[in-house]
């Protein structure tokens, strides 16, 4: 599965994207702020994570920035399960496209696809200090759930307390989700 926005193309993280995903994920200031990326990270670790098998029923992609040349590794963005089985979201942005929308354009595309799926109530997090990853959450129609939930920061090396929030799976779709996730491609009326 694959999906296109205006400024990103997501797609599967494939084992040649190994040595982009270390260099990005090898920035301490990104992966102080994600749950699940261990401390340090390296090549191998990249490698490991993109042989992992994936859950089918959940998008997960890289997010690549569309360019003319060779593309750019933004990110990340995709849904995986939490302790119980329920779909968590996920996303992480390379600091050097930090505050450019990536993330929430990312997650909306990530959100559309889990709507059209079928898939329920998505669940995130977001760790207190890291107040532009709440922002992002808000901007993509997540709810703070007003509850604290201390979770074990493998970037950080300790627990460390998270925001919940939640999203409305009720907001209706679109009649065809695939011209929101492809609006440059839509037919042109006469």
């Amino acid at each position: 599965m694959f999906a296109r926005t205006q400024r990103l193309v997501l797609r599967p993280g494939w084992t040649e994207d190994a040595e982009a995903l270390a260099t990005a994920l090898g920035d301490h200031a990104v992966r102080r702020n994600l749950l699940r990326v261990p401390e340090p990270y390296g090549v191998q670790d990249a490698r490991d994570f993109l042989r992992q098998p994936q859950d089918p029923l959940l998008p997960n992609f890289l997010a690549f920035a569309r360019t003319g040349g060779a593309p750019r590794l933004v990110g990340g963005c995709g849904l995986t399960r939490d302790e119980q089985g329920r779909p968590e979201l996920g996303y992480w942005i390379a600091r050097p496209f930090w505050g450019l929308g990536f993330a929430t354009e990312a997650v909306q595309a990530v959100m559309a696809i889990a709507r059209s799926a079928g898939i329920g109530t998505v669940r995130a997090s977001a760790i207190v200090d890291n107040r532009a990853s709440a922002k992002v959450l808000h901007k993509a129609g997540f709810r703070d759930t007003g509850r604290i939930q201390p979770r074990y920061s493998a970037g950080r090396g300790e627990d460390v307390p998270c925001a919940l929030f939640e999203d409305d799976a009720h907001i209706p779709m679109r009649d065809d989700p695939a011209l929101e996730l492809y609006l440059d491609r839509a037919p042109i009326a006469a």
